[in-house]
């Protein structure tokens, strides 16, 4: 594998830093960029060397506003893939630690959302609610106890619940910006909800 980083101008844009590498006969680009109105991104592509000459290039850019996300995205991505690859070894057996039954083993009437759909939302626990916001936990913590460890972490308060922001709910293991977003979208959806209720119980 060929590695460089350095640092070179171009007439439009400075490249900061940058990595590379070659496999067979593709090339990789990683590329730190400042674009002229001063902004940094960041600029991955590939060039691939065709049998019959030159080279077939293909890129994505992803923004300095964005370079959060794309990290949080990346870090998800692995972690997810690692979970699902120590989940079963080599000979196909259960790894040491697997929870052994998930929501898709339960019996459908208890599933969050089976349950939800059947028997309607006053049915439906905290956790349950919560877990159809988080819609999925991990190899060893189905959604509903990924829920559950929340709400613990709050006393059970959905007042309480409702004043964490994304990066004290990031904390909590399997939680990533996406399902911190829906617990907070979904907290503030419900006091906007309450306000209007309040407002229309005055005009009356």
């Amino acid at each position: 594998m060929d590695r460089e980083n350095k640092s070179r101008n171009t007439q439009d844009r400075e490249i900061i830093a940058t990595e590379s590498f070659t496999n067979g006969n593709k090339i990789y680009f990683f590329d730190y960029m400042q674009a002229v109105n001063g902004s940094d991104f960041i600029k991955i592509s590939r060039s691939d060397h065709l049998p019959q000459g030159g080279y077939d290039k293909n890129g994505i850019v992803f923004f300095e506003e964005d370079f959060e996300f794309l990290l949080e995205a990346m870090s998800s991505l692995f972690r997810t893939a690692g979970y699902q690859r120590a989940a079963i070894d080599t000979t196909g057996r259960k790894a040491e630690g697997e929870r052994t039954t998930g929501i898709k083993s339960w019996d459908p009437d208890c599933r969050p959302r089976e349950k939800l759909m059947g028997s309607g939302r006053e049915a439906m626990a905290d956790a349950e609610l919560i877990a159809i916001l988080i819609s999925s936990g991990s190899p060893r913590e189905t959604a509903v106890e990924l829920a559950g460890r929340i709400l613990a972490s709050v006393d059970f308060s959905l007042l309480r619940l409702s004043w964490l922001n994304v990066e004290e709910l990031c904390m909590f293991k399997g939680m990533g910006h996406a399902k911190s977003t829906a617990i907070i979208a979904a907290m503030e959806l419900s006091a906007r909800l309450a306000e209007e209720k309040i407002l229309l119980g005055e005009s009356k």
